[in-house]
């Protein structure tokens, strides 16, 4: 199940159209990925209750009903998608048809998102999804590839298939560099006042440098852990 807010109440996006996604979405291969264990931002109170009625089927659409919506929003319209979930298809795998017409129905708009589906390795599934996800970016539908540390960063970034964010240190300074030497700009939203998605767009442009997130929420204990390996 899919769902559109048209105006978010989150103080982090400001006031853009975002969407959610069924958990059914979110690929194993996510260290995140753990209600119990916590880590992913999108387990917090608020979000969670809505994510959850989301993946249950009692709040949001079917797909192509879904995709009316964004083909809806008018030329222009910067948006987010997911602030839950992950890209179409159940778990690792990417549904590439359907990220297709999702592709196509952000034409003329400005949709971002992330991903934390495997591109690593040379498994067909890896593969396929590397596919997918660089044909989305070069089609205008940005797709950040969401790396778990520095180090994990640096190996997504040498694909050169999509821009890379990557979680960091809660300590991790302004602007930094990957092991690699990579340059690392933290979320302008976690640094300065009164700054959103909105009126940032920074991870909706797709040449510039990584954007680390400093680990934060109710699962910063796991995210820290996870930053610094």
């Amino acid at each position: 199940m899919y769902h559109i807010t048209a105006r978010s109440r989150n103080e982090k996006t400001g006031p853009i159209p975002v969407t959610t996604t069924t958990a059914r979405s979110c690929p194993p291969a996510c260290p995140f990925n753990n209600r119990n264990a916590g880590g992913c931002y999108a387990y917090g109170y608020y979000l969670s209750k809505h994510w959850d009625k989301v993946t249950s089927g009692e709040r949001g659409t079917e797909f192509n009903t879904f995709i009316n919506g964004i083909e809806a929003m008018p030329d222009g319209t910067f948006w987010r998608h997911n602030q839950a979930g992950d890209l179409p298809g159940i778990g690792n795998r990417i549904n590439t048809s359907q990220l297709i017409k999702l592709v196509r129905a952000n034409n003329k708009k400005r949709g971002f998102t992330y991903t934390h589906k495997p591109v690593l390795g040379t498994t067909k599934q890896a593969i396929k999804n590397r596919w997918a996800i660089q044909s989305a970016n070069q089609n205008g539908f940005t797709i950040n590839l969401s790396g778990n540390n520095p180090n994990h960063a640096d190996q997504l970034a040498e694909l050169d298939i999509a821009p890379v964010v990557t979680v960091v240190p809660e300590n991790f300074p302004e602007s930094g560099y990957t092991p690699a030497g990579r340059k690392i700009i933290v979320c302008p939203a976690q640094t300065k006042d009164n700054v959103t998605c909105k009126t940032c767009k920074l991870c909706s442009v797709q040449n510039r440098p990584i954007i680390g997130f400093r680990a934060h929420g109710n699962g910063k204990k796991l995210a820290e852990l996870t930053a610094v390996k």
